[in-house]
């Protein structure tokens, strides 16, 4: 079987305007579609909390829909003007984003500047938020069949670093015990334009843009500058391993290594690792110890990908029978291969090829592409969407190797057993 090389992705072409008031704002034309997707990023997320109030920005993504100082219902008008809207809150940020049709553009600026400039802090709306993400907590994290898995890794990974905790908080007792003056003062502190970007995408062009941008933003206070001060994860030195008992239906294995953020150089070849264990049913790990050994009935490798030092974890769920021992020692000897064994150049352009096919598939939705601008440019620049493909492609045997030693070390490794009962 004869690997093609491929190259099909497109540049996405952007212009950038700042504010007086610090909100950075993108604009990428795009005239096939008659719809506009406004993506607004704010720059915090769970790593910004404090260890003692953690699960904010979690709550803030419901609080933000909860109305606003002119706005009581935030999907209401948005409705009715044809758009739709979600958000998502992660480690480093707090993602909103809609998409309408381009004539009722000026309703998307309304309702996101209006929430920007005030948001509506009823103590009605804290509770009703209050219980809804307690609920999730205990639904999703505590009630569900491993849910509370990464309560357990990232504290054993972390021990310093506030990636120690997940989104949704240490414990539901943080959010259940938020004062009103805390909330006030986290939005404050965060949710502003000098913290935040926002990228239009559709047919539009740059100075109508401009001109709604400073109509709808221009007044809203910056609220000054704050210096993001994270305390450095130190470099593990020991092997870590937590046993736990649950009533699960299978025993489960979690493993996670430190590795580099997503900024670094060595990001790239990292994640082709991740993609050559676990890219499909032809990955490594599926392909030998799920269906030819079948220790496991599912197993999976992946990179958080985060803004600071992030995690390379493998995880998967053993068949009845097969010990802890067992399962771990054939994980590892999957590892030593990489360690030693260079990649094969078909297996290597196999996956490249699939990221940059992912790349190209991302890049077809107008809604996507904003997306992705604003993350680029969280990151730094949102120019570097444009060289991701390449960043991959250049990418050898050599630079596999070299990435699978500095980071598949036993003292790098912190192992969660997960028992079933």
């Amino acid at each position: 079987i004869e690997l093609y090389i491929l190259h099909f992705c497109f540049m996405i072409e952007f212009e950038r305007f700042t504010l007086s008031n610090g909100l950075r704002v993108l604009v990428h034309r795009d005239s096939s579609t008659p719809i506009v997707a406004m993506n607004i990023l704010y720059k915090v997320g769970s790593r910004d909390e404090d260890p003692e109030r953690t699960g904010f920005a979690h709550l803030f993504e419901h609080l933000m829909f909860g109305g606003s100082v002119n706005i009581p219902k935030y999907d209401e008008p948005l409705e009715q003007a044809g758009g739709e809207n979600n958000a998502f809150t992660n480690s480093d940020i707090t993602n909103y984003y809609l998409t309408i049709p381009k004539q009722n553009l000026e309703t998307a600026f309304w309702l996101e500047s209006d929430r920007m400039l005030n948001l509506a802090f009823s103590q009605k709306s804290l509770d009703v938020q209050r219980n809804v993400v307690v609920e999730e907590f205990r639904q999703n994290y505590l009630n569900q069949p491993y849910g509370d898995a990464w309560l357990l890794l990232r504290p054993l990974a972390y021990k310093v670093h506030p990636y120690q905790w997940p989104t949704i908080g240490k414990d539901p007792s943080h959010i259940e015990n938020a004062r009103m003056e805390d909330v006030k003062a986290f939005y404050t502190k965060y949710y502003n334009p000098s913290n935040a970007i926002m990228v239009v995408a559709g047919d539009v062009d740059t100075e109508q843009i401009l001109s709604l941008s400073q109509k709808w933003f221009g007044s809203i206070d910056k609220n000054g500058h704050f210096e993001r001060l994270l305390p450095a994860e130190p470099e593990q030195n020991g092997e870590r391993l937590l046993e736990t008992e649950r009533n699960v239906p299978f025993d489960a294995i979690y493993k996670a290594w430190h590795m580099c953020d997503r900024n670094n150089s060595a990001f790239y070849p990292a994640d082709l690792l991740s993609d050559i264990l676990s890219a499909g049913k032809s990955g490594r790990l599926y392909s030998n110890l799920v269906m030819k050994q079948q220790l496991f009935s599912d197993l999976n490798a992946y990179v958080t990908g985060d803004a600071d030092n992030g995690l390379f974890v493998i995880n998967g769920k053993l068949m009845k029978g097969v010990t802890f021992e067992e399962a771990e020692k054939a994980i590892g000897y999957e590892i030593s291969r990489l360690c030693k064994e260079p990649v094969e150049p078909d297996e290597l352009q196999k996956v490249k090829n699939r990221v940059e096919s992912l790349m190209t598939f991302s890049e077809m939705r107008v809604l996507d592409k904003a997306m992705n601008l604003a993350y680029y440019e969280f990151l730094g620049d949102a120019g570097m969407i444009n060289q991701v493909v390449t960043h991959y492609n250049t990418v050898t045997d050599s630079d596999l190797l070299t990435a699978a030693n500095r980071i598949f070390s036993n003292q790098n490794c912190s192992t969660l057993r997960y028992k079933a009962i």
